[in-house]
C-alpha cells in the first residue's frame, strides 16, 4: 500500500523491534499504552495521538538516503542480533549517553536522522503547543467578553525528542512542508525502471529455461516417444 521500499523498510523495522521484544520481554512503545491505560481513568480527558503519520515518515525517509544508504540501513537492520539487557535501557535514560547516540546517528545517517526525528520534534511541538492552547467558555451573549481557562495537557513522548520539543517549543512553527512526499528524482526512477526490468527479465528467462528443460525431458521418456511414434504411423496407415 505504502511501496515496496517502505514497505521492506517497514518489514525490517518490524524484525527490529521482535528482536527488542524477545530480549526485553516487552514491546516498544509501551509508555504509550500506560498512557493509555491512565488516560482512560481520568474524567473527561481526552487521547489523542499526536505523532506524524507513519507513512509519511517513511517515505520521506527513504526519498532522503541515497541508494548507497539504503543497501547500508537494510544490511544493519537484517543483521541486527547485538544482545540488549535492561541495564541497557536504563543507560539510553541518560542524558548524555542518549545524546552520544543520537551525535553518532546523526552522523552515519544524518538525513535520516533529520527525517526521523529533527521534522518529528517539529511535528510533535506543534501537536503539543495546539493542545495546550487556551479554551474558550462558552458565552451568554456576544456582548459578553471573553473568558479562557488553561488547558492541562500531558504529552508523553520519547526521550530523544525531548531536547528537539524544547528548543522548537518558542518558535513559529509550521507543518506543511513536512508533511508533504518529495517526488521522485530522475535517477530514481531510471533506477526503478532498470531494477524491475532486470527483475522481470530473469523471471522470464528463468520461466524459458525450466520450460525448455521439461519439455525435453517430455520427449525423451519412452512414453512419449512411442506415443509420437504412433501418431506419425497413422497418417501412412
Amino acid at each position: 500500500q505504502n511501496g515496496v521500499m517502505s514497505g521492506l523498510m517497514q518489514m525490517l523495522l518490524l524484525k527490529v523491534s521482535a528482536h527488542i521484544t524477545e530480549q526485553l520481554g516487552m514491546a516498544p512503545g509501551g509508555e504509550f499504552r500506560e498512557a493509555f491505560k491512565e488516560a482512560s481513568k481520568v474524567p473527561f480527558c481526552k487521547f489523542h495521538l499526536g505523532d506524524r503519520p507513519i507513512p509519511v515518515t517513511f517515505k520521506r525517509a527513504i526519498a532522503a538516503l541515497s541508494f548507497w544508504q539504503k543497501v547500508k540501513l537494510a544490511w544493519g537492520l537484517c543483521f541486527l542480533s547485538d544482545p540488549i539487557s535492561k541495564d541497557d535501557v536504563e543507560k539510553c535514560k541518560q542524558k548524555d549517553l542518549l545524546e552520544q547516540m543520537m551525535a553518532e546517528m546523526i552522523g552515519e545517517f544524518p538525513d535520516l536522522h533529520r527525517t526521523i526525528v529533527s521534522e518529528r520534534d517539529i511535528y510533535l511541538t506543534y501537536m503539543l503547543k495546539q493542545a495546550a492552547k487556551q479554551i474558550e467558555l462558552p458565552r451568554a451573549s456576544e456582548s459578553e467578553p471573553r473568558k479562557y481557562i488553561p488547558a492541562v495537557v500531558v504529552g508523553v513522548v520519547g526521550m530523544g525528542h525531548v531536547p528537539g520539543i524544547e528548543k522548537n517549543w518558542n518558535s513559529d512553527l509550521k507543518i506543511q512542508e513536512i508533511m508533504s512526499v518529495p517526488p521522485p528524482s530522475a535517477s530514481s526512477k531510471i533506477l526503478k525502471f532498470v531494477l524491475k526490468a532486470t527483475v522481470f527479465g530473469l523471471l522470464g528467462y528463468g520461466c524459458y529455461r525450466i520450460g525448455h528443460r521439461t519439455v525435453q525431458f517430455v520427449l525423451s521418456m519412452p512414453a512419449t516417444q512411442s506415443y509420437l511414434q504412433r501418431l506419425t504411423e497413422v497418417p501412412q496407415q
